[in-house]
């Protein structure tokens, strides 16, 4: 027997009897009222029996009890198990203090009641996070529908569906407006993301036509030997290949391929004749040489004549060897014009010379700086006499200066063999 049925049994006498028909009563605060009849028991077997099923009653209140108290069960579901333990216990067929009891389960109601207003409390703090989260989903999501990250965006719009499924509802009115306007821009971005998607593939198409009449050109020209008029082309062909964009990447590729292989197949051929022109070439390569010892020897120049009839016939001999290798082009056309370029000098240096006009003006100069000094000269003689020493050192000065100008020009003047 259990410690709550000892207990029930022990206090049987407290609440209840059993009159001479054998009938057992319960006392309650109502008075008493009859639970059933036991004929062929003692009296105090029958009030054991009773007291046994108000043990049961105990059993059953201080379960419903500890499921309160530890929020097993929702504020609802407690209140109608309260109500049906309530019933049961009101109309019970023990023995006990049903009475006591029923106050036990009234104490429950404020306890409910408590639950009820945490739960309330929670569940508006919930409505509230989903609220907040619902709008940021819905504030992303219109950014998304206005942007261009097609890549992106369609995975990210359907994660942002999945943490809307995942929030709880909040009220009608708000969820439906929230929700509309999550749809709508889902809805606005996939749109855009299909005119972009078929603008790109129209596009592609039209670059791909583009590319395909460039590669049908490029292998037309492969096997030409202009070699100067096609090298030009393929590079005009190569500019509107990279103006016409891309198309589909495996048929892009594919395209390339094939005019990159027939413009390698035209600058092969390319090459091959121009080292097969350099080895012919660099014999011309070793007579221009040795008409550049030739010509350097010419300086520098002291016979301007002879210089100029010696150039001109190296000049000839050098047209009449021919081409020479690209690569010795440069070097060898630099080193014969500096000779060139010298003999030039020379000879504009004996026509400056010679200019009578530009003879003439640095004779002037000269007679016009003697003047200047012999005149100078003659006012500080002057100013000497006159006792002004101050006036004296100025023109004394200025004539000094002077006579380094003359030597200058009288040097000028040399030139022109003056």
């Amino acid at each position: 027997m259990s410690d709550a049925a000892r207990e029930a049994v022990a206090n049987a006498g407290e609440w209840g009897r059993v009159d001479e028909d054998g009938t057992v009563l319960v006392r309650s605060g109502e008075g008493e009222r009859p639970v059933g009849q036991m004929p062929d028991a003692t009296a105090q077997e029958a009030l054991e029996f009773f007291a046994r099923r108000y043990a049961d009653l105990v059993v059953e209140v201080e379960l419903l009890e500890q499921r309160v108290a530890q929020g097993t069960l929702s504020p609802e579901e407690a209140t109608a198990s309260v109500k049906q333990v309530r019933a049961t216990v009101h109309d019970a067929h023990a023995v006990g203090d049903l009475g006591g009891l029923e106050g036990r389960l009234d104490a429950l109601t404020a306890t409910i009641q408590a639950q009820r207003e945490v739960r309330r409390e929670e569940r508006a703090r919930k409505q509230e996070a989903a609220r907040t989260d619902k709008e940021r989903i819905v504030g992303e999501a219109e950014s998304l529908a206005q942007g261009s990250d097609w890549r992106n965006g369609a995975n990210r719009l359907r994660r942002l569906l999945d943490d809307w499924k995942a929030l709880p509802r909040l009220d009608k009115g708000t969820d439906d407006a929230l929700w509309r306007r999550f749809s709508t821009a889902r809805t606005t971005y996939t749109r855009r993301r299909k005119a972009h998607f078929a603008e790109l593939n129209e596009q592609r198409d039209s670059a791909r036509e583009v590319k395909e009449r460039l590669v049908t050109e490029a292998e037309e020209l492969s096997g030409s030997t202009d070699w100067g008029t096609t090298a030009g082309r393929y590079r005009d062909l190569m500019r509107r290949w990279k103006a016409a964009g891309p198309a589909a990447k495996p048929v892009d590729d594919q395209l390339w391929k094939r005019f990159r292989a027939a413009q390698d197949a035209f600058f092969g051929a390319r090459d091959a004749a121009n080292a097969e022109l350099d080895q012919e070439f660099a014999a011309n390569a070793e007579t221009k040489e040795a008409l550049l010892v030739e010509a350097e020897a010419l300086l520098p120049v002291r016979d301007l004549s002879a210089a100029k009839a010696a150039f001109r016939d190296i000049a000839e001999r050098w047209d009449a060897a021919g081409k020479v290798p690209r690569e010795r082009i440069r070097p060898l056309e630099a080193r014969i014009r500096a000779v060139e370029q010298a003999i030039r000098g020379a000879e504009d240096d004996r026509w400056r010379r010679s200019n009578p006009e530009a003879r003439a003006r640095a004779a002037d100069t000269v007679a016009q700086l003697r003047a200047s000094i012999s005149e100078l000269e003659r006012r500080r003689d002057t100013a000497e006499a006159a006792g002004d020493e101050r006036q004296a050192a100025e023109h004394a000065a200025a004539a000094e200066a002077r006579r380094t100008w003359l030597t200058q020009a009288e040097r000028a003047l040399q030139e022109f063999g003056g």
